[in-house]
């Protein structure tokens, strides 16, 4: 991706949402590029990131703690307790739909929301705010759905590109929070790439010892993106 060629925008010091004391800064490309779609794959290969229809790359003066991640697909091989997930959720029927707003997608999602994030902002969703953050015209989007006995429970928003998928958000039904839907849908996003011969599942940003983001080094192997390129992440030793 060639920064001669597409517009890039530095956004304004804003708080940041994974620690209050810091200030935070994304790179954006500008959302009214020409064919967005096509760059798409390019800028997941640089670590940015798509929220709506925007593509950004956290980009702050004082930290560089948040880390673009990506799974390396066929080298994947679940853990002991990624592998009990699986089992413990072989009730779960899962399917790929279109991404498009209907009444109880919604409704997951604000409740959803009203656990994850009280008071945080985000915690009173209208319908608008679903269309705006999880899906664009242009991205290449679908929802990964979750129902047990015909009750959806969990949505994963997936982009599929031609370079990889990106695993964009994930929501679920809060009193079904032990079935750890968030590493289900994972491991399921993680069998779909294999399935489309796709090299890596973006997983987005992680940050080292923060409780919201370090689950991500558990998709083993895992590959950080630095100043040199991605390279791979050493597994910290332990239990699986």
């Amino acid at each position: 991706m060639r920064s001669d060629l597409i517009r890039l925008f530095q956004t304004p010091p804003q708080a940041c949402g994974y620690y209050p004391e810091r200030s935070a800064q994304n790179l954006l490309i500008d959302p009214h590029q020409p064919d967005l779609a096509g760059l798409y794959g390019a800028a997941l290969e640089q670590g940015f990131r798509r929220a709506g229809d925007q593509l950004y790359l956290p980009r702050c003066s004082a930290c560089q703690a948040c880390i673009p991640t990506r799974i390396e697909v066929a080298a994947f091989r679940p853990d002991r307790s990624q592998r009990r997930n699986l089992r413990d959720n072989a009730d779960v029927r899962i399917s790929l739909q279109p991404a498009q707003y209907n009444q109880e997608r919604f409704e997951l999602y604000a409740r959803y929301l009203r656990w994850r994030h009280p008071d945080g902002g985000m915690d009173e969703a209208e319908p608008e705010d679903f269309t705006h953050f999880l899906r664009a015209d242009w991205s290449p989007t679908w929802f990964m759905e979750f129902r047990l006995a015909g009750e959806l429970i969990a949505v994963a928003v997936t982009d599929i590109c031609e370079q990889g998928l990106s695993a964009v958000y994930t929501f679920y039904a809060p009193e079904h929070a032990s079935r750890g839907l968030g590493t289900l849908a994972v491991l399921q996003q993680v069998e779909l790439a294999r399935q489309r011969e796709l090299a890596w599942v973006y997983l987005g940003f992680w940050i080292a010892g923060h409780p919201k983001m370090d689950y991500k080094r558990r998709f083993q192997p895992l590959q950080l993106r630095g100043s040199h390129g991605w390279k791979p992440m050493l597994p910290t030793t332990g239990k699986d």
